[in-house]
């Protein structure tokens, strides 16, 4: 029975190995090693090391192969995939209602707003001469990417006490922290200690949820959210206007709300029918219409648990949001991640120390203290683009 189990976890190993570098894998940053002679390495260093943290194989085999030349290189690549695999595996919602770019380097990115040549074409008389229109260029929008991590010193005791578990955790807790910086950093842009931040949503830009800005319709001021209260943010973003005073034309909708408000947005959003009554002049309902849930067709919801987090004041569990889906033109925001280092790196600090006799064993640590460090970098900013893009409703009714 014990053989048959050892069996089955082996096969089990083996197939989350083939998963992880075989085909299936996500790409990494170490282009230049996909030779069938490399990855046949790799898989093999990646069962050891599965081995070790298993108990299966003592850990010693693991410290004898970190003193080979190439083993080293190998475990990089192994952790540079786990954290990969982590980073892309957590949750996000904010690339679905946010533009991601790239950027060249650090310095200051400008994004101009260009207008112009495509409002109504005015009536030319009979050998009248053509009216001329020019481009017009808005102010433009500017960022710039920062960098960010963290350092994690590890004891060369803690290693082989804890039989490499913590050792093999590192990057798991690496991806995992990149991604929520990410979706904090997104989250910031839009969200201010009492809700919707003051600075995205004005009166100016006319993207609050209310009567003035929806229509005589309507007659609500940030409403909690409820079929009406999306039927009138809807009516805020189909009444805004370009710079030419032409229409904006939006295809499809993205929902943000806190988790608090999670079960209200699914039953909004996947109900089979919506009913809605008809008052006549006496104010009493005399007509009632049945209708297919046309909504679920056209909003995708996001729940994003960075809200209340942030909006830590006021606001954080009632506050909700409408975007524009960024894909379908000038997007309400940008997040942008520095070319060629778009995901987060992992590092190993270099050891500077050596057995006598022997190779440099990277699990050795620092000379001085034995410390073991590791290291992840990731570099991203981002900023607000345009904010008739998004409406906004803080949800006190007030």
């Amino acid at each position: 029975m014990e053989m048959l189990q050892l069996l089955e976890n082996i096969k089990a190993e083996e197939a989350s190995v083939q998963k992880l570098f075989g085909d299936e894998g996500q790409g990494v940053r170490h282009n230049g090693r996909k030779s069938p002679q490399y990855m046949a390495k790799l898989t093999e260093a990646a069962q050891l090391v599965a081995g070790v943290i298993s108990g299966r194989r003592p850990a010693y085999h693991l410290r004898e192969a970190l003193s080979t030349s190439d083993f080293p290189n190998l475990f990089g690549d192994i952790l540079d995939r786990q954290l990969l695999a982590a980073y892309q595996d957590w949750p996000q919602t904010f690339r679905n209602y946010t533009h991601v770019a790239q950027v060249a380097d650090f310095r200051t990115v400008k994004r101009f707003k260009v207008y112009g040549a495509d409002a109504v074409l005015p009536p030319v008389g009979q050998q009248e001469q053509y009216k001329s229109d020019q481009f017009q260029e808005a102010s433009p929008y500017t960022y710039a990417v920062s960098k960010y991590g963290r350092v994690i010193p590890l004891a060369w005791e803690t290693l082989l006490n804890d039989d490499l578990g913590a050792f093999s955790d590192i990057p798991t807790r690496f991806g995992r922290a990149a991604r929520r910086s990410e979706e904090k950093f997104a989250t910031q842009l839009f969200v201010d200690a009492n809700g919707p931040h003051a600075s995205v949503y004005t009166v100016g830009n006319k993207n609050k949820v209310n009567a003035t800005n929806a229509g005589a319709s309507f007659t609500a001021t940030n409403p909690p959210l409820s079929i009406p209260a999306l039927q009138e943010a809807m009516a805020v973003l189909a009444n805004q206007i370009d710079e030419q005073g032409e229409p904006i034309t939006i295809e499809s909708l993205e929902l943000v709300v806190p988790p608090s408000l999670e079960i209200t947005a699914l039953n909004i959003l996947n109900g089979v029918q919506l009913w809605q009554d008809t008052n006549n002049n006496a104010g009493t309902p005399d007509t009632r219409l049945i209708t297919t849930n046309w909504m679920k067709g056209r909003v995708n919801m996001n729940v994003n648990p960075y809200i209340p987090i942030v909006a830590s004041t006021a606001n954080g569990g009632t506050s909700w949001f409408l975007f524009a889906n960024p894909h379908n033109g000038r997007p309400a925001l940008e997040v942008g991640f520095l070319r060629g280092h778009e995901t987060p790196e992992v590092f190993m600090k270099s050891p500077n120390i050596v057995n006598i006799g022997a190779q440099v064993d990277p699990m050795n640590g620092d000379f001085d203290t034995d410390s073991i460090q590791y290291k992840v970098r990731h570099v991203f900013g981002g900023t607000v683009i345009d904010p008739k893009m998004t409406v906004a409703s803080n949800g006190t009714g007030a």
